[in-house]
C-alpha cells in the first residue's frame, strides 16, 4: 500500500490530491487546494470523501509556504505523519519536445523544465517552484513529472510543423505541441475499454480551456491546441484559431502593444468577447434568449463540428466521440447541438442519458454508427498512475 500526493502548481495556486494505493485500487484520501500565493487574501482548502471541508485564509508569500500548508492539513486529519508518503507526483504543462514520457525528477530534468518556461511562462517556472519546495520539505521522498504534452509527441511532423521559415522551428521549437494531454490520454483509455477495442476515437476536453485530439489505436495523431493553448477551439476567454495578421492589425490600427493583444486575446477573447458571458452555464441558460449570448454558442458549436469533421478526415472515420472537462461532462444543451450537426453520421442522441451528469454514460442510442460517451475526466489519477509505475514499477 503506497500513498502518493499529486501536486498541480499554477503561478499564484497548489492544488493537490493524496490518493492511497493498494494494488488497483486508487483511493482519494484528501484534495483541496492552497490558492492565491503571493496575494492577498490567500488560503488553504482540504476537502474530504465524506463531505467534510475546511478552509482557512493564511499569508501564502511563495510556494514554500503553500507546500507546507498543505503539509500542515493533510496531517490534520489524513495523514499521521510525512513519513507516509511515498512519492510526489507533479503536472507539468510545457515538456517541449525533450519530454515524450513522465519521467522521475533529478537536477537536469529541473534544468530542463526551467529552459522550457519561456513557452510556458505563467506555469513552468511555478512548477519547478513546487518541486524544490517538496524538495526541501521531504528531501527523501521521490518526485515524478508528468507533462500535458507528452500524449501528443506522437504526432507526425506535417501534423506538428507550422508553414514558417524551418529555423523558426529547429531554432526557436516553434511548433504544436498540444495541451491537456493527460486528460485526453485517460478518456480515450475509458473509450477505448467502453467500445472493446483502441479504435478512432475523437476526445473533447471542453472547459474554460478547450481542445480536441484525434486519437487512432490509442495514438494522437492531432490535437487543436497548437504552439501556446491559445490556439483551436472558441473558450470561456480565448479567441482559438483567428487570422494571424489579426494580433498585428490591431497593434498597428489601434496603437496596442503586445502585451496589450496578448491580454485581448487571452483573457477578453472567446465566449465572454462575444457576449460577456465566460461561464458556459450562463450562456446556456440564455440561449435562445439572448441574441448575443445565442450567437456565442453558435459559434462555439460551429468550432467543435470544424474540428471534429477535420479529425475524421485525419482518422479515416470515427468510432467514438467523447466529451469531458467541466463544459463537455455538465453542458448537455452543448452536447445536444453539436450531436444534431452530426446527425450525419448516424448519431441519434438518447435525450435522458444526455440529461446525466459526473458519471461515465453512453448518449448514443443503441445503434448509432458512431458510440458517443460522457467521461469525467481524472488527470489527477493518470499521474498518481504514472508516478507508481515510475517509482515502484507498478
Amino acid at each position: 500500500m503506497k500513498k502518493i500526493l499529486v501536486l498541480n502548481s499554477g503561478s499564484s495556486s497548489l492544488k493537490y490530491q493524496l490518493f492511497n494505493i493498494d494494488g488497483e485500487q486508487y483511493n482519494v484520501i484528501a484534495k483541496g487546494v492552497a490558492d492565491r500565493i503571493g496575494i492577498q487574501g490567500s488560503f488553504v482548502e482540504i476537502k474530504f470523501p465524506n463531505g467534510e471541508k475546511r478552509k482557512r485564509e493564511i499569508a501564502l508569500p511563495t510556494h514554500n509556504e503553500a507546500i507546507n500548508e498543505v503539509i500542515s492539513e493533510l496531517l490534520n486529519g489524513a495523514l499521521k505523519s510525512m513519513d507516509e508518503i511515498d512519492a510526489v507526483g507533479h503536472r507539468i504543462v510545457q515538456g517541449g519536445d525533450i519530454f515524450k514520457n513522465s519521467v522521475l525528477v533529478n537536477e537536469k530534468v529541473i534544468e530542463q523544465i526551467e529552459s522550457l518556461a519561456e513557452l510556458a511562462p505563467l506555469h513552468n517556472h511555478a512548477h519547478v517552484l513546487g518541486i524544490k519546495a517538496v524538495q526541501k520539505l521531504l528531501p527523501n521522498v521521490p518526485q515524478t513529472v508528468v507533462f500535458d504534452t507528452a500524449f501528443h509527441q506522437t504526432m507526425p511532423k506535417e501534423a506538428f510543423l507550422y508553414a514558417l521559415p524551418m529555423e523558426q522551428y529547429s531554432k526557436y521549437k516553434i511548433r504544436r505541441y498540444g495541451f491537456h494531454g493527460t486528460s485526453h490520454a485517460y478518456v480515450s483509455e475509458k473509450a477505448a475499454e467502453l467500445i472493446g477495442k483502441k479504435g478512432k476515437i475523437i476526445t473533447c476536453h471542453l472547459g474554460n480551456g478547450a481542445s480536441i485530439s484525434a486519437i487512432d489505436n490509442g495514438i494522437c495523431l492531432d490535437t487543436s491546441m497548437g504552439f501556446t493553448p491559445l490556439a483551436g477551439l472558441v473558450m470561456g476567454t480565448r479567441c482559438g484559431d483567428i487570422d494571424p495578421y489579426i494580433p498585428l492589425y490591431i497593434c498597428k490600427s489601434q496603437n496596442k502593444t503586445p502585451d496589450e493583444v496578448n491580454e485581448i486575446l487571452n483573457k477578453k477573447s472567446g465566449m465572454y468577447g462575444l457576449c460577456g458571458y465566460s461561464d458556459n452555464r450562463d450562456v446556456e441558460t440564455l440561449y435562445g434568449v439572448e441574441e448575443k449570448a445565442t450567437e456565442a454558442m453558435d459559434t462555439y458549436v460551429h468550432s467543435i463540428i470544424r474540428f471534429i469533421g477535420s479529425y475524421i478526415a485525419v482518422l479515416g472515420g470515427v468510432d467514438a466521440i467523447v466529451f469531458t472537462a467541466g463544459i463537455g461532462e455538465n453542458g448537455a444543451l452543448l452536447r445536444k447541438l453539436v450531436l444534431e450537426r452530426l446527425s450525419y453520421l448516424g448519431i441519434t442522441l438518447d435525450e435522458e442519458a444526455n440529461k446525466k451528469r459526473g458519471m461515465i454514460t453512453e448518449i448514443s442510442k443503441p445503434g448509432s454508427k458512431v458510440r458517443v460517451f460522457i467521461i469525467p475526466t481524472d488527470e489527477e489519477y493518470m499521474i498518481a498512475k504514472d508516478t507508481m509505475k515510475i517509482v515502484f514499477g507498478n
